[in-house]
């Protein structure tokens, strides 16, 4: 379905040219809101495999190209917060965890991910942390900083 917003016929209707009848604007509105809410597709192959890979007990991807001079909508600056046992096990040290994390997201990284930000914690360290940011797991790690520039390898925002 096709909604032309441009012809509002009545108030609480809209008119759609495709169809040739009046949707009501509530239907559009809740189209509008799906295809608003859907997930990019470089965000869900990350949550995807991380979920895949580490069957995590917390799991954060943030698409931060936003802070950086790219065009709108971009998929290239990335941080995540995985919270698994097998870093309990398996990776003890912050690099074999980071390793690990870059090597599930090879594909990515090989592509059209620029940066890749990565919080690798075992369910204890982040039950600490949870405990002193007073229980909200939003504030224990917070939004990287603004971006300083670039090198210029990346499409600018006007490009």
């Amino acid at each position: 379905i096709v909604f032309d917003t441009s012809c509002d016929d009545r108030e609480h209707h809209t008119y759609t040219g495709t169809m040739q009848r009046l949707v009501p604007q509530t239907t559009y509105r809740a189209v509008v809101r799906h295809f608003s809410a859907m997930e990019q597709p470089i965000t869900a192959s990350i949550k995807r495999k991380l979920s895949e890979s580490f069957n995590p007990v917390h799991l954060e991807v943030r698409n931060e190209s936003h802070m950086h001079n790219v065009p709108k909508d971009s998929e290239t600056h990335f941080k995540v917060v995985v919270v698994s046992e097998r870093f309990e096990t398996e990776c003890k040290t912050p690099i074999q965890r980071h390793r690990l994390v870059n090597s599930t997201l090879k594909e990515e990284l090989d592509g059209p991910v620029h940066a890749l930000s990565i919080v690798a914690k075992t369910p204890h360290q982040w039950n600490k942390l949870i405990a002193q940011a007073n229980g909200e797991a939003r504030d224990v790690v917070g939004p990287s900083p603004s971006c300083k520039g670039g090198d210029g390898s990346l499409p600018s925002r006007k490009g």
